[in-house]
């Protein structure tokens, strides 16, 4: 893909009648004078744009802390009331509560989409930026970036797609396509309570009406080629206890260390447990039952990985992760193909008695593991639980408790989906190199939307790049260096291009 060429200029800015006919039958080619106004409008709103994302960073929710969630609530709402959505509610789960808006234009067809406005903890020390600032950097090597905890994941995005609606209410344009927006609070504590928000009869009632349900997001790479996920793996978080009480055994407080030599030790215990969850080689999960319902890759998902391993680099993988070999060093190819396809059981985290400087002579009475599991068709979170649970008491550890904190299975969209064929249109349009992806080893709660009781098509949508998700430094990209990465405008106008292509749909 060259910097800008004309082709690419013209399909994204809708402008040039000759380039539409690359397109033939496509409603965009037929408004060519709406795309050209709703370009002016996104170019005319950029610093609104830019700075209604800064002003988002600039008041978090964190669903872990139960940090500023009425505050969380109240400014999604003011973000989809200014965008034109007419109906807007707050919908109670038990926890942080959804906010559900829609926008009827009366189009034949209606659009699902997905926002989250909860962000990950942060520690400010470890950011060379205050985190909740929002501030533009000049980041070498990538351009000018919003910098700022949730910045790509997702308000970064999110705001991009707004900011397609603003243009439409500026240019006095109408949506092609009719929207039902989401927005749920505690992605990131694995979206415990998302399915009562779509349970919810007004929410169903107007989710079933759609063809498909998009998440905003960066899918491009430094280099600018981008990536269609076809899924997700699930995700279940988790926490694994030993506790002194619970066990009836060891110091009901934390105690002498010198008298381990005679107490028993909730700690060493919480560690027999972990032990028998995995394999001797250390990545397998041993778990009786667990890889029951894995399905195997198949041939044309074997296809994609194989592509993938031939496109993309080795080097840059392992560079950007700090690693050096994969497990068991295996191939490249062999790599991504554990990665798409097996499920794992994860430490995040262990926790117990004293953990300053030095030492404090401890016997701790209390020992807590952090643990996530990733899963991958066709496993579901209940089962997995439910397995591991009774692997735990077949063991010998029935006091070992297992507290679920939030978790959902994995998420499949078919590669023949409108959905997907929609998403490779917008990026052939603009001339921007694509792979298909068999599923994202991230997670996100697709399958809320493609289970049960929806059934729908879900994926991540979007283009521009962005990084550090959960990470110091985080940040979204405004103007690339790059110019083979989409800045903006470009992205902004990659959601007008894809509503526009979904009505077009038959």
């Amino acid at each position: 893909m060259d910097e800008f060429s004309p082709t690419r200029r013209a399909l994204l800015q809708g402008a040039a009648a000759g380039a539409m006919t690359l397109a033939p039958g496509v409603a965009l080619a037929a408004r060519a004078d709406d795309m050209a106004a709703l370009r002016r409008a996104v170019e005319q709103g950029h610093d609104a744009s830019v700075a209604r994302i800064q002003e988002w960073i600039r008041n978090p929710t964190i669903a872990a802390e139960r940090f500023k969630v009425p505050e969380g609530v109240a400014h999604m709402s003011k973000l989809a009331q200014e965008a034109g959505f007419q109906k807007i509610r707050t919908v109670p789960t038990g926890g942080v509560p959804a906010v559900f808006a829609t926008l009827d234009v009366g189009a034949p067809k209606w659009l699902g989409i997905y926002f989250m406005y909860d962000v990950k903890q942060f520690d400010p020390a470890e950011w060379s930026v205050p985190p909740l600032e929002g501030r533009l950097v000049d980041r070498p090597g990538v351009g000018k970036v919003i910098m700022g905890r949730g910045a790509v994941n997702q308000k970064g995005p999110e705001g991009a797609f707004l900011a397609a609606l603003h243009a439409f209410r500026a240019s006095g344009r109408k949506l092609p396509v009719n929207l039902a927006l989401i927005a749920e609070g505690e992605e990131e504590i694995a979206s415990p309570n998302f399915l009562t928000a779509i349970r919810d009869p007004d929410v169903l009632a107007t989710m079933k009406k759609c063809v498909g349900v998009i998440i905003p997001s960066a899918g491009q790479a430094p280099a600018g080629n981008a990536t269609i996920s076809l899924g997700a793996k699930g995700a279940v978080e988790m926490e694994i206890v030993s506790d002194s009480a619970s066990w009836g055994r060891g110091p009901a407080k934390d105690l002498h260390s010198s008298q381990f030599a005679r107490v028993d030790s909730p700690a060493w215990r919480l560690v027999q447990a972990l032990n028998t969850l995995m394999a001797s080689d250390g990545h397998t999960p041993a778990v009786e039952g667990f890889l029951d319902r894995v399905e195997p890759l198949s041939t044309r998902q074997k296809a994609l990985i194989a592509e993938s391993a031939r496109t993309n680099s080795e080097a840059d993988a392992k560079k950007v992760m700090g690693v050096q070999h994969w497990i068991n060093d295996e191939t490249w190819e062999q790599s991504l193909e554990r990665l798409a396809s097996q499920p794992t059981i994860n430490i995040q985290g262990l926790v117990s008695g004293y953990t300053g400087e030095g030492g404090k002579t401890v016997l701790p009475h209390r020992a807590v593991a952090k643990v996530e599991l990733r899963l991958v068709p066709d496993m579901t979170k209940d089962d997995s639980v439910a397995k591991l649970k009774a692997h735990l008491v077949k063991k010998g550890f029935p006091d070992i408790e297992v507290n679920v904190t939030g978790g959902y299975g994995p998420t499949q969209t078919p590669e023949e989906s409108g959905l997907i064929k929609a998403h490779k249109a917008v990026l052939t349009r603009a001339q921007i190199p694509y792979a298909l992806s068999v599923r994202s080893a991230g997670s996100w709660p697709g399958v809320v939307f493609t289970g049960d009781p929806l059934r729908l098509p879900a994926a991540q949508f979007g283009i521009g790049n962005g990084n550090g998700a959960h990470a110091p430094d985080e940040y979204f990209v405004i103007e690339p260096t790059n110019p083979q990465v989409a800045n903006l405008t470009q992205q902004t106008m990659a959601y007008v291009d894809l509503m526009y292509e979904i009505a077009a749909q038959g």
